[in-house]
């Protein structure tokens, strides 16, 4: 990992070197430990839902986390991946024509496309089932560490997480939204994981209570933030370079930052989440946070 020392004598990151070198980790893991083998191939159709795409970003926010509380990386990786099944999963069941009805996903057919529905509905069953097995390996990660990843990872994917959040994103086709209530949702459906990766990199590791709550703020505007670049970019970029179908939120009358705020709006509200994050981030007393900084820049200005 290249670490540049500025003229201050404090080390800088060079963040494109960092992330290639923990996407790198995180590629060679899944490939291990999501199977090839298994009844009926299903092995097939997971790791079709996994691999080859994806920006990494939750993996990378477990690792980032866990550096800033100088935690196990091994016992990160594995969060790292398990957050990411999770993630593949709910794509997988997102995509189904019950849910948003999609044929494109990070450039190519949607997993029920290739592999038909039930296929596709099984191999997320069995992605979600196997991030938890993940988090509980025999040896090498103590039994306290397991339990709390998993309940940090449980929560941020259930009823009070992800899955509410998208059964009010289902619920509210059609509807106008008050700025409030599609906070609620986008923290649910989107924000809830992406600060459950930050979480459980902590929990790697040691962390006071006070940096423990700088770290969930961080994770909360940074999960919000990456919802309202999300509405943004579907209405300015084309499917070719977003990887999925653009303009689909619109085309079935979802409730957006776009269409509440305006793009203008849009692009000042994840402005101000950024500088939420940093705020946190600075106040929370721990030592090296450049990683969790720069995953924050990257999502607040990435094209998509």
């Amino acid at each position: 990992m290249d670490r540049r020392v500025s003229e201050a004598g404090v080390q800088s990151l060079d963040m494109a070197d960092w992330a290639s070198s923990q996407q790198e980790r995180v590629e060679q893991a899944l490939l291990c430990w999501v199977p090839e083998r298994t009844p009926a191939d299903l092995g097939e159709p997971m790791r079709y839902a996994v691999t080859g795409g994806g920006k990494r970003l939750r993996p990378l926010l477990v690792l980032a986390a866990c550096e800033a509380v100088q935690g196990d990386s091994n016992a990160a990786l594995r969060a790292a991946c398990a957050v990411e099944l999770i993630h593949a999963y709910s794509l997988v069941h997102d995509d189904l024509p019950c849910m948003d009805d999609d044929v494109l996903r990070r450039g190519k057919p949607t997993a029920h496309v290739a592999y038909g529905e039930a296929r596709a509905l099984l191999a997320g069953d069995a992605l979600q089932a196997l991030a938890f097995e993940l988090l509980t390996p025999e040896q090498g990660v103590p039994a306290a560490t397991q339990a709390e990843l998993c309940r940090l990872l449980a929560r941020a994917a259930g009823a009070h997480g992800m899955a509410g959040g998208q059964a009010i994103d289902l619920a509210s086709v059609g509807s106008r939204l008050t700025e409030e209530q599609l906070r609620q949702m986008h923290r649910l459906k989107t924000g809830a994981l992406l600060q459950a990766s930050v979480l459980m990199g902590a929990a790697c590791g040691t962390v006071t209570v006070h940096g423990r709550e700088a770290l969930a703020g961080y994770g909360a505007a940074l999960g919000l933030a990456f919802q309202v670049v999300d509405d943004i970019l579907d209405v300015t970029q084309d499917s070719a370079t977003l990887g999925k179908t653009a303009g689909k939120d619109v085309a079935n009358d979802k409730p957006t930052y776009v269409t509440l705020m305006g793009l203008d709006g849009a692009r000042e509200h994840a402005g101000q989440l950024l500088e939420e994050a940093r705020r946190a981030l600075a106040a929370s007393g721990l030592a090296d946070t450049r990683a969790l900084a720069a995953l924050a820049q990257m999502v607040v200005h990435r094209t998509h």
